[in-house]
């Protein structure tokens, strides 16, 4: 069966996460992405450890093709013109200005190609006060309002994985999928903006419409109130999650697995509304009696008693996970220099499976003269543009 993305070309000019996500996650799907980086040290992601092949950089760039160009020459701008003339999407996620000043307006990529669709991801977006700001995760978890989610004001300490960089590079794929369909009645390419900022309010639409709605201060603990969330240390010092959500019989479930039915008639605890009015002092008295047993011994009377609870594992712990195992959710790859390395399939199967596209992240410039020789380069062509490093 030919994959859902097979035949389309995208020219990917990015770096670090958005953009990288993004390409990745049209490679899962079978487009064919050929990453522009520069001859020197390429995305700095490569080098976010150390070398040029950094575990941050193989996370986002799997079933990708790397050419390196010096796009300030004119022999590297006429090389990605060439490029972009065959390609179908442009992505990048350079600040505002910086694709006019390389000579990339929307004009010249009408010129080049009406029918490649242009990819462009921003901090703030293309104008406004903060247009040329720069713009990483950390400031996108804070503007959004995520962070004030998640920070506690008694020990502000940031924490966790990246949010802002990965919802926006979602976003941005899924913009690119919905040009791409429509340029199948048009025949014409489209602009599509996406900026950190907004998809990063976006991702979370449930606190602004409980704030706008019922004037309720959001805080950390909103949520996991409103949806009986708790993390709870058992006795061997080990932890485990129960998410009650709405219905009764969870709550209930709860209480048998504990041994503790008559919690539910405590005034504090008697209906949902009370539970959530007094989250802080529920969480005191599943806290002391989750504390009498070894998670282990937790784990059937949870599943006994059809409440819906999970181990929280540690990274080193998920793959071995049962159900993780079931689902094949990691695969090994081969690396020439590294050997052997773990990665992660996509998530999306189609018609029950999952197409092998998900190659390895590739080295930095290790396809520089296949891919010039695809769009017409010819040998000698190629040393020339190695020997005045163009490539």
């Amino acid at each position: 069966m030919a994959a859902p993305l097979a035949g389309i070309r995208v020219i990917e000019v990015g770096t670090m996460i958005t953009a990288s996500l993004a390409g990745m996650m049209l490679a899962d799907l079978g487009a064919e992405i050929i990453k522009v980086e520069r001859r020197e040290g390429g995305d700095p992601f490569r080098s976010f450890r150390g070398g040029l092949y950094s575990p941050h950089f193989t996370a986002y760039n799997r079933g990708k093709r790397s050419i390196t160009l010096d796009l300030a020459s004119p022999e590297g701008f006429a090389i990605l013109t060439r490029l972009l003339e065959g390609g179908d999407v442009l992505l990048e996620n350079f600040r505002p200005g910086v694709m006019d000043r390389l000579g990339l307006d929307s004009a010249a990529i009408e010129r080049i190609n009406p029918r490649l669709i242009h990819a462009s991801i921003t901090g703030f977006g293309a104008s406004g006060p903060y247009a040329d700001r720069p713009a990483f995760d950390t400031v996108g978890l804070a503007l959004s309002g995520i962070a004030s989610l998640y920070v506690d004001s008694e020990r502000p300490d940031v924490s966790g994985p990246t949010i802002s960089d990965n919802v926006t590079g979602m976003y941005t794929c899924y913009g690119i999928l919905g040009a791409l369909f429509g340029r199948r009645t048009t025949d014409r390419g489209q602009r599509v903006e996406v900026n950190m900022l907004e998809a990063s309010i976006a991702f979370i639409p449930d606190p602004f419409t409980n704030q706008d709605q019922l004037q309720m201060e959001q805080t950390p603990w909103t949520r996991v109130a409103a949806s009986q969330s708790y993390t709870l240390e058992c006795a061997d010092g080990r932890m485990l999650a129960v998410h009650l959500s709405s219905p009764d019989k969870f709550w209930l479930g709860l209480l048998a697995a504990i041994g503790q039915p008559a919690l539910a008639t405590d005034p504090r605890f008697a209906t949902r509304a009370a539970r959530i009015t007094h989250y802080a002092d529920l969480r005191a008295v599943l806290g002391q009696a989750f504390a009498g047993r070894a998670r282990e011994a937790w784990l059937p009377l949870l599943e006994a008693n059809d409440v819906p609870h999970a181990a929280i594992h540690r990274i080193s712990e998920v793959e071995h996970d049962p159900q993780v195992r079931h689902l094949g959710t990691f695969h090994t790859t081969a690396h020439p220099d590294s050997g052997t390395m773990r990665a992660i399939h996509r998530p999306v199967l189609i018609d029950g499976t999952r197409e092998p596209f998900d190659t390895r992240a590739p080295l930095l410039g290790e396809h520089t003269d296949q891919i010039l020789a695809e769009v017409g380069y010819s040998p000698s062509e190629i040393a020339t543009f190695r020997q005045t490093r163009i490539v």
